[in-house]
């Protein structure tokens, strides 16, 4: 336990969830940011096979997409053989595995929400401001994003609560290793296996506030 009574098994896997999400929204984010900006004015055959392959970790297993980045990240494969050599990084058992792990599961959401703000901006701004010489960046920043400011908002929430309670791709990968790899999810389901339910209790309860701010803040985002 700390100084205020709380015990470690309580205050690691929260900390580390919370830092965890944080790292994975930002990166997720960022993608979901120049893919959407891409994908919502791109026209080209195949476009809608390219949008399916994006949002397939929203409706997949979460364990199917913790294999699939096992297989591709592992030290067998050619990434993860390469990252170890080059950068002397590993995924597997590692928070770095988490944090990737739920960032390809929150980067779906995060990307329709973008998508749908950029959409929803007046085609005839746009394109005034490309008639004014403007390039394509341009546009984004000065035009789209602050037009577009509140789905920006919103997808960065809704992916961050999605992070939060990411659990069967963070298992594959990265694990359950106490304060390393231990997220809130996880710290869960071995809390109820091993009989504690007082800590799983503490660490539900903590989930559902996490999560019932997340998405009052995201409504109200979208009402005012």
């Amino acid at each position: 336990m700390n100084a205020l009574g709380i015990p470690e098994s309580f205050l690691e896997p929260v900390g580390l969830s919370l830092q965890v999400s944080i790292a994975a929204t930002a990166i997720a984010f960022l993608a979901g940011l120049l893919v959407a900006w891409r994908m919502s004015t791109a026209i080209f055959y195949g476009k809608t096979l390219v949008e399916t392959v994006f949002l397939l970790p929203l409706v997949l297993p979460p364990s199917v997409v913790g294999f699939i980045l096992l297989v591709m990240l592992g030290k067998n494969s050619w990434i993860g053989q390469a990252a170890e050599s080059l950068l002397h990084l590993s995924f597997v058992f590692q928070p770095l595995g988490a944090v990737i792990a739920a960032a390809v599961v929150s980067f779906p959401l995060i990307y329709q929400s973008l998508k749908s703000g950029f959409q929803a901006v007046d085609k005839e701004l746009k394109d005034a401001a490309r008639s004014q010489g403007a390039g394509e960046w341009q546009v984004l920043i000065y035009i789209v994003l602050p037009l577009a400011s509140r789905s920006l908002q919103s997808a960065f929430i809704l992916g961050f609560a999605r992070a939060l309670g990411e659990f069967g791709a963070t298992m594959m990968i990265a694990g359950n290793i106490p304060g390393r790899t231990q997220t809130i999810p996880t710290a869960i389901y071995f809390a109820v296996d091993a009989g504690k339910l007082q800590l799983a209790w503490a660490l539900t309860g903590c989930t559902i506030l996490f999560s019932f701010g997340l998405l009052w803040i995201s409504s109200r985002l979208k009402t005012d």
